[in-house]
């Protein structure tokens, strides 16, 4: 699993160096660019923060003893591996109830995610393509988590199944959406919610794939896997001009 994630933070770096931050330099619309990527930062710190504070109340609920678990993920989005940390929580705390917050979470998440496969088609096919690989890669991973916390809170597999699948709609929602609203925009929207998407991206590369990737040992071709996701997202961005 680590292997995969040094990979997924090298794809994701990739697609912002390759493909954001040279459209977001045409677009030189930079008052824009500053207040996108300040609110891109603010949104990505507070479901950071909203993640940890349903870890701690889920921790800290009558009768539950504090369970044994590595560090938390810091955020609340984007990376799956939070599934270990947060099912351990559930099996601690005894609970079987549905966790809202995380569905909620989540689904925020994926709503980000759409917007910026959507933002994507408006800048031109090679854009999508490689935005689209670089978040399918994160959302399998988003799937993964949400399947084991649901699973962990007493739900059957199929049930947990299912409100993935439906939990997905929302990246689609994000990127109709997203599509739409920018389709006849100017420079200025675009290049906000360029560095938006920029903002996001590096906070899930950094904050969320590598360090979840670094609990485990590091070996050589494990970091290998994060410049090989690089090298061939980044090579794409290339070719494809």
């Amino acid at each position: 699993m680590s292997a995969v994630q040094h990979f997924a933070a090298g794809v994701v770096i990739a697609a912002v160096v390759g493909e954001i931050l040279p459209d977001l330099r045409e677009e030189a619309r930079w008052s824009w660019a500053v207040f996108g990527f300040a609110i891109g930062v603010v949104v990505v710190l507070a479901l950071a923060a909203w993640g940890r504070r349903i870890d701690r109340n889920a921790v800290e609920a009558p009768g539950a003893e504090p369970p044994r678990i590595g560090a938390p993920s810091v955020g609340a989005s984007s990376s799956a591996s939070e599934a270990p940390d947060r099912a351990e929580v559930a099996r601690a705390v005894g609970k079987s109830a549905l966790p809202i917050g995380l569905i909620a979470t989540v689904a925020i998440d994926l709503l980000i995610d759409g917007a910026l496969v959507g933002l994507g088609t408006t800048l031109g096919s090679t854009q999508a393509i490689i935005l689209t690989a670089a978040l399918t890669i994160e959302v399998l991973f988003l799937a993964l988590s949400v399947q084991g916390e649901l699973t962990a809170a007493g739900m059957t597999p199929w049930r947990a199944a299912g409100t993935s699948a439906g939990l997905g709609l929302m990246a689609a929602v994000g990127a109709m959406g997203s599509a739409l609203a920018l389709s006849h925009a100017g420079p200025g929207p675009i290049a906000g919610t360029l560095a938006f998407g920029a903002a996001a991206l590096l906070y899930l590369a950094v904050e969320e794939l590598l360090v979840e990737a670094h609990e485990e040992s590091e070996t050589i071709m494990l970091t290998a896997m994060f410049f090989l996701g690089f090298f061939i997202i980044y090579g794409l961005t290339q070719l494809g001009g």
